[in-house]
């Protein structure tokens, strides 16, 4: 089996953060979205893995390289525009050659890894398996309508009246069927060819396509919310320990890593709290559900369910709160609180009451 993780797109709904680095970079649990994706892939047992990559192409092999530090082989394959799934299906034909294979959408994260999804692929062998999950609303994803023993009838992609709450996830398992079904598929209305409509073709022409429900955490990572929603979970979840130099001055409560090579002073670090190498907090209040980026600087600053990425530094905050702040991007209040912000790269933000 191989993978495809796919890691186009503009990420639109990012911005300003995406405005200079790609979505799949934006990291949660100091870990950027796409090495989670790895992750997973290398958990199942693949190592043979091609990434789909747009504009920000250049950007993302320089982080990931050859992938032999995350245990797997990389090939990156670019995609002339963001035409749709379908599309990179159809772009990466060649790679994926007959092999059976698992699609990853790589701003995607799956909490409990895709383990047991990938041993049911293996032993039904269903002409394809998507993982799904139940949500409130579907009207915003594409949606499955399945029999009792979980074989798919049907999809649509962003209906209006959704026949089910089983949203489709941003993980499939392929076998080569799907590329006949890929064939001459004609654009939607939003201009791209839609890996549902690919599988819904595979449905009417009487292939065995089943449906997994996920029950463990999945994030579609799209948007500040839901990045910080995932950075609250995967901390959560994380390895602890203090590993940096923290200083006699410091109270340190609930789940906290200090990377070596981090330096804490006359703080108090409230877990769920991850703090990288090279950083540096000092006279500040940070937690809970905060990653503090490498190379980044916390002082005389509260701060809670926030994300500061390499390099990031607020100064002199009363209070920060559910915020995203981007790389080298600095932010200094004389007096007085900031509230939500997205900040994105080499940002310098000055504020006084």
């Amino acid at each position: 089996m191989k993978a495809l993780v796919l890691s186009g797109g503009s990420g639109t709904r990012l911005r300003p953060l995406t405005h200079t680095m790609a979505k799949q970079l934006v990291p949660v649990a100091n870990k950027p979205v796409i090495v989670h994706c790895l992750e997973a892939v290398r958990e199942i047992g693949v190592t043979d893995v091609g990434v789909v990559v747009g504009a920000h192409g250049d950007e993302i092999a320089e982080l990931l390289g050859s992938g032999r530090s995350l245990g797997v082989d990389l090939r990156f394959i670019r995609q002339e525009a963001p035409l749709g799934l379908a599309h990179c299906v159809i772009t990466a034909a060649e790679f994926l050659g007959d092999d059976d294979f698992v699609m990853l959408l790589g701003d995607n994260v799956f909490a409990g890894g895709l383990v047991s999804e990938a041993e049911r692929f293996r032993r039904e062998r269903p002409d394809a398996l998507i993982v799904t999950k139940k949500v409130e609303d579907p009207r915003n994803f594409g949606v499955a309508l399945t029999d009792a023993e979980g074989a798919v009838l049907s999809l649509v992609e962003k209906p209006r009246d959704p026949v089910s709450d089983l949203a489709v996830t941003g993980a499939y398992f392929f076998t080569p069927a799907i590329h006949r079904a890929t064939e001459d598929l004609s654009p939607s209305g939003r201009g791209e060819l839609e890996i549902t409509d690919a599988i819904a073709r595979m449905v009417d022409d009487g292939l065995r396509v089943v449906a997994s429900d996920y029950t463990d955490y999945w994030a579609d990572t799209g948007t500040v919310r839901d990045l910080l929603d995932c950075n609250r979970v995967l901390l959560g979840r994380a390895a602890t320990g203090v590993a940096g130099d923290v200083g006699a001055d410091t109270e340190v409560s609930g789940r906290v890593l200090v990377e070596p090579g981090a330096r804490v002073r006359g703080s108090r670090l409230h877990g769920p709290v991850a703090i990288a190498s090279g950083s540096v907090v000092e006279d500040s209040d940070v937690g809970p559900d905060v990653t503090v980026g490498p190379g980044s600087r916390v002082s005389n600053t509260s701060v809670s369910d926030t994300i500061l990425l390499e390099g990031a530094s607020v100064s002199g905050i009363g209070r920060i709160h559910a915020s995203v702040v981007g790389r080298r991007a600095r932010i200094t209040v004389g007096r007085g609180t900031v509230g939500r912000l997205t900040v994105g790269d080499d940002t310098i933000v000055e504020v006084s009451s």
